[in-house]
C-alpha cells in the first residue's frame, strides 16, 4: 500500500501558541469563526467530550470512500500539538478511527482528531482523554489490507471537509460548538482579531454583571 507524503509547512510557534490561548476563552471556535466575518465554520460533529478544546495545525489525510490506511507509519510523521483532520467523505457505514488509534496518537502528543466519517470505541477514547471529533459512529472496522488499491493515500495535501477546503498546515480550533479553520496564510491576522473579538465579548459580561441595562448595552455595542 502506497503512501504520498508532502512536507507539513507549520506555522510559526508564537502564531500557534496564540491560538491556543484563545482556548481559554468561552467557545473558541465561534471567536475564531467570528473575526473571520463567519468563514472557516464546520459543523455537525459529534464530540467525545463537551469539555475539550483543542487548537494546532492541521495535519491532513485524504481517504477515499471504503479506504484503509495503515495510520502508525503516519502519525510517526507528526509533531506533538498537530491536528489530524483525516476526510472519509462523510462514509458513515464503516468507522475510520478507532480506540486503538486514538492511544497511539494521544502517546505521540498529538492535539486531536477531526475525522469527516464515522469513528467507533467511543468509551475507549473517552477513557484515554483523547479529543475526537467524528460525523457518526460505527461498530464495522475499516476493512484491513486493500491489495487492489490504484490511488496511494495521499498525507498533507488539500482536503475537503464539509465542502470546505483544508490546506496542510492551516490552524484548527475545534470545541462542543463545532470546528473553525483558518488558512496559514492569513492566521497572523485573525489571530489579533480573534483577541479583540474575545475581549469585546468579556467587556460585554463585565457590563451586564454591572448592571447594564438592554438599552445601554445597545448603545455601547450595537448588535451583541
Amino acid at each position: 500500500m502506497d503512501t504520498v507524503y508532502n512536507e507539513l509547512v507549520r506555522p510559526s510557534q508564537e502564531i500557534t501558541d496564540g491560538f491556543r490561548e484563545l482556548l481559554a476563552e468561552y467557545s473558541p471556535s465561534c471567536v475564531v469563526t467570528d473575526a473571520q466575518r463567519r468563514a472557516g465554520a464546520l459543523g455537525g460533529f459529534q464530540v467525545v467530550r463537551n469539555d475539550q478544546k483543542i487548537a494546532g495545525p492541521a495535519f491532513t489525510i485524504n481517504l477515499s470512500i471504503d479506504d484503509w490506511v495503515n495510520t502508525l507509519p503516519i502519525l510517526s510523521r507528526a509533531q506533538p500539538g498537530d491536528v489530524i483532520v483525516m476526510a472519509c467523505h462523510g462514509l458513515a457505514t464503516t468507522a475510520m478511527w478507532g480506540g486503538l488509534t486514538a492511544t497511539v496518537s494521544h502517546k505521540f502528543g498529538i492535539a486531536g482528531a477531526i475525522i469527516d466519517g464515522a469513528a467507533r470505541d467511543i468509551d475507549e477514547i473517552r477513557d484515554i482523554g483523547f479529543p475526537v471529533w467524528y460525523r457518526t459512529t460505527s461498530p464495522r472496522q475499516s476493512p484491513g489490507a486493500v491489495h487492489d488499491r490504484i490511488e496511494p493515500v495521499q498525507v498533507n495535501v488539500p482536503v475537503s471537509v464539509g465542502g470546505q477546503v483544508i490546506f496542510p498546515g492551516d490552524i484548527v480550533v475545534a470545541d462542543e460548538n463545532g470546528v473553525a479553520t483558518v488558512p496559514s496564510g492569513s492566521a497572523k491576522e485573525v489571530l489579533e482579531s480573534a483577541r479583540g473579538v474575545a475581549a469585546r465579548e468579556n467587556e460585554i459580561r463585565d457590563r451586564i454583571s454591572s448592571g447594564a441595562t438592554a438599552a445601554d448595552l445597545r448603545a455601547e455595542f450595537g448588535n451583541l
